[in-house]
């Protein structure tokens, strides 16, 4: 009675729009308090124990690498640069919103931090030279969600603390997909700008690329040197993104002079509130474990499993839909945090390896970032462009299915995506 009980209060809240974090905190202390012999306290233990990781502190030292280079003006120069190596082709803005992302997301590992850079200055461009605004949102907002697949990123990170996978070889498995998603995405830009006459810049002088090359080659240098660190055990994560944070605020003040000190506090300030809501959901969220844990929910999943699912492929399609149903109401780092430790042990059994499992659950949840009601990337998005959610959904749609085309390919035929970490002997 007192599970049902739980459910119920959790499904109410939801509805009622409690936000998830304090939805989780709520309903591990309510659930903790009818268990006698477990103390109250144990929720705040819990709490911060799950927060006492040296690899978390990558979350916030990424998120301010990335809005270093939104202050920096250092996203307008790839911007700049993108564009001048795609805009003479039919939807030459679009194709260089999709680089662009795919070029960030080595950098920040956050999508969020992508959609309000990327989109602060593409959204208005793209309507302002003829793109419809549900177009132009729907691009941005799609594009954005590669940033939680090319490495490094965020939920990457949170997973290999939550199962001890390895970081390199989740970052080196997420690399082949994620460029996959961005070329699809490109295609459907093409199909899309041929059939409604999306517009073209004329196209660059050789000189003024090269110039813009050379401009932007210290920012396009940081994904190498922190994906190309941890690979080869130079650096962990986080010293990853200590240095790509160190490393963002050396050439905006230095180099591009496009930062001054002053503005730092408020960079630091933006930081702090944007990891605070990944991190507490993540306190939350181990604590309501301690709970899952006493009303043994991994066993009732791994009989469920056993009963009704013999092979690594239908339990990989009932592992897609169930995140993919997840991913609407829940952010990716709370929804690893509440299944993958039940989840996990009966992929193991049928032979699927953690990473593999990983990147799919990524990929996956990746998609809620642009799906309602929650679709972050989308309200941030549609927001940009004065444009409603329903409209603004209609213009992601043709782009969600490029990355549920790549997130079967990757779940049914592994080598797809894992055939590089294999090589490296990541795995």
């Amino acid at each position: 009675m007192t599970a049902f009980l739980i459910i119920g209060s959790f499904v109410l809240l939801i509805t009622l729009g409690v936000p998830i974090a304090f939805v989780i905190g709520i309903i591990s202390l309510a659930g903790i308090s009818t268990i006698p012999f477990i103390p109250n306290l144990t929720v705040f233990m819990k709490m911060f124990n799950g927060l006492n990781s040296f690899v978390l502190l990558a979350i916030p030292l990424f998120i301010l690498a990335a809005n270093i280079m939104n202050h920096g003006k250092i996203t307008e120069m790839l911007v700049k640069f993108c564009i001048a190596l795609t805009g003479s082709v039919r939807g030459g803005l679009a194709h260089a919103n999709i680089l662009v992302s795919m070029i960030f997301a080595g950098v920040s590992g956050s999508s969020q931090a992508d959609t309000a850079g990327v989109g602060k200055m593409l959204i208005p461009a793209m309507i302002k030279t003829g793109y419809d605004k549900e177009n132009s949102v729907g691009v941005t907002a799609a594009s954005s969600t590669i940033g939680v697949i090319i490495p490094p990123s965020i939920p990457m990170v949170v997973y290999s603390g939550l199962t001890n996978a390895s970081v390199a070889a989740l970052f080196i498995g997420g690399m082949v997909p994620g460029i996959l998603v961005g070329l699809v995405m490109m295609l459907i830009v093409h199909i899309l700008g041929e059939r409604k006459n999306f517009p073209r810049y004329e196209k660059a002088a050789p000189g003024e690329v090269g110039r813009l090359f050379r401009e932007s080659f210290p920012a396009l240098l940081t994904p190498l040197i922190i994906v190309g660190g941890i690979t080869t055990g130079w650096y962990t994560p986080t010293e990853a993104a200590a240095f790509a944070s160190v490393y963002a605020m050396l050439i905006s003040l230095f180099y591009y002079k496009t930062l001054r000190i002053r503005e730092m506090p408020g960079i630091i300030k933006e930081t702090l509130k944007l990891s605070s809501l990944s991190l507490f959901a993540l306190a939350t969220a181990s604590a309501l474990g301690e709970l899952l844990g006493y009303y043994k929910a991994s066993d009732h999943v791994a009989g469920f499993f056993a009963a009704h699912v013999g092979n690594p492929e239908m339990f990989m399609l009932i592992v897609i839909a169930f995140f993919l149903f997840v991913g609407t109401f829940m952010d990716a780092i709370p929804a690893m945090i509440l299944f993958m430790p039940v989840i996990l042990p009966y992929a193991l059994k049928l032979g699927i390896s953690s990473v593999h499992l990983g990147v799919v659950v990524v990929m996956t949840l990746a998609l809620g970032l642009v799906t309602p009601p929650y679709g972050l990337c989308l309200l941030i998005a549609s927001s940009i462009a004065d444009l409603s959610i329903e409209k603004s959904f209609i213009g992601v749609l043709p782009y969600i299915s490029a990355l549920m085309i790549i997130i079967l390919v990757v779940a049914m035929f592994p080598n797809v995506a894992f055939f590089l970490p294999k090589m490296l002997g990541l795995m």
